[in-house]
C-alpha cells in the first residue's frame, strides 16, 4: 500500500536540513501524491519555503525544544492531528522519538539503529559510517518504502527560488557596486566554530593570491553577525593593508538579511570558496561550484556530495596523511597556503571563466 502521508523529522542545523533534500525528492518522486511534512527548527523553515517537495513545515523554536512539557505536548498535538502511514526520523534521539511514540500505529516507523531504539522503530539502519555519503545514508532511509532499486532515488540537493527574490538581490548587489560582467566568488572567510575556522592568516594568504591571480574577480564576504563579523572585517583589514587593490575586489557591504537572500546570493554568484558549512551546502543546492576547507571534524567525503553534475571539491588534513591521534590544531596546521592554493587554482581554472 503506498503511503499517503509521510512525517520526516530533521532536527539540527542548516547543513544538515538541506543534506535530507535527496531523500524528500525521493519521497515525492516516488509518491506524487502523498502529503509529506517535515519537522524541522523554525530558523531554517524560510529556506525550504515553496519546496516541491514538502506540503507542510512543521517547526519547533529554540524556547519549545528546550521546554520538556512544551515540547511534549506540542509533539502530541502535532501526531494526533494527522495519522502518518510512514515516519521517517532521521536523527533518532531520544526527544525526537516522541513524534513516533505517539504513533505507533504507522506502519513504517524508521529510523536509526541505536540501544534504545528497537522498541520504537520496526525498520533501522546503521548511522551514517565515517567516510560514508550523507546523502547516501538519508536515502537509505527510503528504503522500506521505495526499495533499494538505485535508480528510483534522486541525489540532488535542492532548493526554492523564486524570480522576484533573485532579481530583487541582483539589482541590490549592483547597487553597492557589483558589476556581473565579471565573475562574483562567495567567501565564507570565517565559520561560527572556532574550531571549523581555517586560519585567518593563512586565509588572508589564499585572498591575496586570488585576487593578484584574478584581478577581474569580485569577492563577495559572508559572514554572520557578531563574531563573524569582527573576523571578517580583520580578515578585510589586513587584506588591504597588504594590497590596496583589495578594496576594489572585496566586499563587506553585500549582506543577506535573511535565509531566503541568502539563497539569492548564492544564485548571483559565480562560485564559492571557504569554511565548510551551511552556506556551502546552499551554494550547492543552487547549483554553483564551490571549494571548501574542511575542518577536522568534518568527513569530506560525508559532507560533499561527489557523483552529481554540480562542481564540489575541497581539502581536509586527511588527504595529506594519516591524521589518527592528531588534536584538531594539528590537523589544521597541515592544510598549509601552498596545499589549498595548488588545490584552488585548478578548481578555478576548471571553471573556465
Amino acid at each position: 500500500m503506498k503511503p499517503k502521508k509521510i512525517l520526516v523529522i530533521r532536527f539540527r542545523q542548516m547543513g544538515d536540513a538541506i543534506l535530507a533534500t535527496p531523500l524528500l525528492n525521493t519521497l515525492h518522486a516516488q509518491f506524487p501524491d502523498a502529503d509529506i511534512d517535515l519537522v524541522l527548527n523554525d530558523h531554517l523553515a524560510p529556506v525550504f519555503e515553496g519546496h516541491p517537495a514538502i506540503s507542510h513545515i512543521i517547526t519547533f523554536t529554540y524556547k519549545e525544544r528546550h521546554s520538556f512539557f512544551t515540547y511534549l505536548r506540542k509533539v502530541w498535538k502535532t501526531m494526533r492531528q494527522t495519522r502518518y502511514d510512514a515516519i521517517i526520523d532521521m536523527r533518532s534521539t531520544i526527544s525526537t522519538m516522541y513524534f513516533t511514540l505517539f504513533s505507533l500505529r504507522s506502519r513504517y516507523r524508521i529510523g536509526i539503529r541505536k540501544p534504545y531504539t528497537k522498541i520504537i522503530f520496526n525498520y533501522r539502519y546503521e548511522g551514517c559510517g565515517a567516510d560514508e555519503s550523507m546523502i547516501d545514508h538519508n536515502l537509505r532511509l527510503a528504503e522500506p518504502l521505495i526499495g533499494n532499486d538505485k535508480t528510483k532515488t534522486i541525489r540532488s540537493l535542492t532548493l526554492p527560488l523564486n524570480d522576484e527574490e533573485y532579481n530583487d538581490f541582483h539589482s541590490y548587489m549592483e547597487r553597492q557596486g557589483i558589476d556581473f560582467n565579471r565573475p562574483v566568488m562567495l567567501v565564507g572567510v570565517t565559520a561560527k566554530l572556532e574550531n571549523k575556522t581555517w586560519a585567518e592568516d593563512r586565509m588572508t594568504e589564499i585572498l591575496l593570491r586570488l585576487i593578484k591571480t584574478y584581478p577581474k574577480w569580485q569577492f563577495v564576504f559572508n559572514y554572520a553577525p557578531g563574531k563573524e563579523a569582527e573576523n571578517a572585517h580583520r580578515i578585510y583589514d589586513n587584506l588591504c593593508e597588504k594590497l590596496p587593490a583589495a578594496a576594489d575586489t572585496c566586499f563587506l557591504n553585500i549582506e543577506a538579511r535573511c535565509p531566503r537572500q541568502l539563497l539569492a546570493m548564492a544564485v548571483c554568484c559565480t562560485a564559492y570558496f571557504g569554511n565548510e558549512g551551511g552556506a556551502r551546502h546552499i551554494v550547492y543546492a543552487m547549483g554553483r561550484p564551490s571549494f571548501v576547507i574542511c575542518s577536522p571534524m568534518a568527513s569530506k567525503a560525508t559532507w560533499l556530495p561527489h557523483d552529481t553534475n554540480v562542481l564540489t571539491q575541497g581539502i581536509a588534513a586527511s588527504d595529506l596523511t594519516d591524521t589518527t591521534g592528531m588534536t584538531y590544531e594539528q590537523q589544521y596546521n597541515l592544510i598549509t597556503v601552498d596545499e589549498v592554493w595548488s588545490r584552488l587554482h585548478a578548481f578555478c581554472e576548471e571553471l573556465h571563466i
